[in-house]
């Protein structure tokens, strides 16, 4: 039997496109003589669909496009991932399905077992779980087929209380098939292949897994779909960050033989190299599905500003970037010159405004009542509002999308003003610390030099007052990321982080600032995730609470 795995970029809730990329794929692998083709997990309608789900017209669209599918589906089979009704009255109204389609109908509906309720997902909210298990029948094999977390139980900490495919191997299959939609972290794809290689040396049975590749608003899909022996041995590795179709013969001793040259790594990216593929998979995909090819951005010549510029200027073409230029009577020269040196190195657009005339204005209109007040993060607010109100009026005239440029430590500790630097359309650095970001520029200069190195080496500033440095107001970066990670990523207590070294007057007022900060993040743009924990709708805390760790 040859199995084509289809890895594919869909784009949430448009069926015409979703539906003619899937009759496509499966045309191109009938004439290189697949048997069966294998999409991902909710395909259909794209992951994740969210409270589309709860709309029955969207539902009976998923179930049209599943049957012009099927319609092209003559002598040769796939497999597609869809929501269906719950046929029975109790439980939730749906199920997380995947069609087993042939000879021009659905012969097959198996449905999702284990349903993950945490961090990114809420699959519970909508599906029901399955409690019956079948294997299919196909051109003389015996397909296990599961979806997703289905094949996720095998983990030292299990999540729940079985494992579908324990009931599947008693019906003796002779291949896995997994269909996914697994969102992208950057230590994920090890995990991947560790849990998956295990489930196929766990049941003795090869493996074939199909992930989703492209970006939804905030969750980026990497694809890596995989293929394993009998034995957990990875045999091929797909490509991550882009579409791909390979093929494979699945013999009858249930060995398999890859039809192209596989692409196996024979060393695995750097969570840097990877953050980096994946930020500009999520800005393109971020503009291109929501119908806009244009960004703009406030450029500093700060390193958190020129890099969101490098990363919108590989991923929508300089020619769609609009640097604006905003300095302040506290800007520096030489923040100016690397700003522009910025700008010359790419190619990009750009304006200078100045806002002086702009936070004047303002501090006019207020001086009756700040009258004999000392200048504070009043007046220091007010310039980077001033800014925020110039590059909103950019978008609107000319029909940018803002990016913004605040990187995750900021937003962790409440390092910038709400409705100033904090605004946007999509938060680009906004999973990614700052001693990452400095990574990240020095990744971005492997070649030739793109960010200034002035950009990377000066002291940051905020540059809301004279001679303002980060350092004024928070730890040094290195400690304070290293604070971050472990309360935000790995949820240690203060308690626990004193314990592992950490000053304890810092370790409080780090994770005090946390705390104090949810309401700053509860309005932010929505966060590129690119880590294990990203702000957003993975991580739900209350605003108003008491517990402060």
């Amino acid at each position: 039997m040859k199995i084509a795995l289809a890895q594919l970029n869909y784009h949430i809730g448009n069926f015409d496109s979703n539906t003619a990329k899937i009759i496509d794929t499966l045309k191109q692998a009938q004439q290189n003589g697949a048997d069966l083709v294998v999409f991902s997990e909710l395909c259909i309608c794209g992951y994740p669909a969210r409270d589309f789900l709860e709309f029955k017209e969207f539902i009976d669209l998923c179930e049209q496009s599943a049957q012009k599918i099927a319609a092209e589906c003559t002598g040769i089979a796939c497999i597609i991932g869809i929501p269906t009704p719950n046929n029975d009255p109790q439980g939730k109204d749906l199920h997380n399905s995947a069609y087993f389609i042939y000879d021009g109908k659905v012969q097959v509906v198996v449905n999702k077992a284990l349903l993950p309720n945490y961090d990114v997902f809420d699959e519970y909210r909508y599906f029901e779980p399955e409690t019956e298990f079948t294997c299919i029948d196909f051109k003389g094999h015996k397909i296990a087929l599961t979806i997703c977390e289905d094949l996720w139980n095998d983990i030292e900490n299990p999540l729940y209380v079985t494992r579908p495919m324990d009931k599947l191997i008693e019906q003796q299959p002779d291949v896995m098939i997994n269909i996914a939609a697994s969102p992208f972290a950057y230590n994920h794809d090890e995990e991947r292949i560790a849990i998956l290689s295990s489930n196929a040396k766990r049941y003795n049975l090869p493996l074939f897994y199909v992930n989703h590749v492209g970006a939804h608003t905030e969750l980026i899909f990497d694809g890596g779909s995989l293929v394993f022996d009998n034995t957990g041995k990875l045999i091929d590795e797909l490509p991550y960050f882009v579409e791909k179709l390979t093929y494979y013969t699945l013999n009858a001793d249930s060995s398999i033989t890859p039809e192209q040259p596989t692409t196996l790594v024979a060393e695995r990216q750097s969570d840097i190299e990877q953050i980096y593929q994946s930020l500009i998979l999520g800005i393109r995909d971020y503009f291109f599905k929501s119908g806009f090819n244009r960004a703009t951005l406030g450029l500093s010549g700060g390193i958190d500003s020129a890099v969101v510029c490098a990363l919108a200027a590989e991923a929508l073409g300089p020619e769609n970037v609009m640097a604006i230029l905003l300095p302040s009577k506290f800007s520096t020269d030489h923040s100016l010159k690397d700003a522009e040196d910025l700008v010359a190195n790419l190619g990009c657009k750009s304006e200078t405004i100045a806002i002086k005339t702009i936070t004047d204005a303002f501090e006019s209109a207020l001086e009756p009542q700040f009258q004999g007040l000392p200048f504070n993060i009043a007046e220091e607010n007010l310039q980077a509002r001033s800014r925020a109100v110039v590059l909103m009026a950019m978008c609107n005239k000319f029909g940018y999308i803002l990016l913004n440029t605040s990187n995750k430590s900021e937003a962790a500790v409440g390092y910038g003003t709400l409705y100033g630097d904090m605004c946007g359309g999509i938060s680009v650095l906004g999973d990614v610390y700052k001693t990452q970001v400095y990574q990240l520029a020095r990744y971005i200069n492997r070649d030739r030099e793109i960010i200034p190195e002035n950009s990377i080496v000066k002291p940051p500033s905020a540059e809301l007052r004279p001679d303002q440095k980060d350092t004024d107001s928070l730890p040094d970066y290195d400690t304070l990321d290293a604070i971050l990670a472990q309360y935000v990523e790995h949820r240690c207590s203060s308690s626990e982080l004193i314990k592992q070294g950490f000053d304890e007057v810092t370790v409080r007022r780090v994770i005090k600032l946390v705390n104090l900060a949810e309401h700053k993040r509860y309005q932010t743009p929505p966060i590129l995730r690119v880590s294990p924990k990203a702000f957003g709708m993975g991580r739900r805390m209350p605003i108003v609470g008491k517990y402060l760790s």
